[in-house]
């Protein structure tokens, strides 16, 4: 909270932050990080939830669609597997297809290197298939 904002200002951010956070993560996602929450963590988690959720995703310019692509995008340059398998899930939410997502980590190949396209590409290879009950055939990375 700045120091401009009334606790009523910053309550409506962080409950317009977690609409949008549950409408793309999914109820059952949010539920586990609120679940598993501490007094150590729950300054960072409201942060996220206003500054990433309501700030960010919230925003008319850019569809929910391209912002989980820019998203996925950015996690796979980062390196970031965790939070990049959890936004690989939420395609379901905001209507990224694999096909966009394939897309969008070609793109990532060329302007952030292949070793990191292809450690995000075999894992939404690992999403992709086990949201759609099937099991991949190994790795192919080289």
């Amino acid at each position: 909270m700045s120091d401009e904002d009334t606790p009523r200002e910053a309550s409506a951010r962080f409950d317009a932050g977690m609409r949008v956070r549950r409408e793309v993560l999914g109820d059952e996602y949010v539920d586990r990080a609120l679940a598993m929450q501490t007094d150590f963590d729950a300054p960072f988690q409201r942060f996220i939830t206003e500054t990433a959720w309501e700030a960010v995703w919230a925003r008319p310019d850019l569809d929910r669609r391209t912002r989980s692509l820019i998203t996925i995008a950015i996690l796979a340059a980062l390196g970031r597997r965790e939070q990049l398998a959890v936004h690989l899930r939420a395609t379901h939410n905001t209507g990224a297809t694999p096909d966009e997502v394939r897309e969008a980590l070609l793109h990532v190949a060329v302007y952030a290197g292949a070793p990191a396209a292809n450690t995000a590409m075999a894992l939404a290879k690992e999403v992709f298939d086990a949201e759609a009950g099937q099991v991949s055939e190994g790795d192919d990375r080289p």
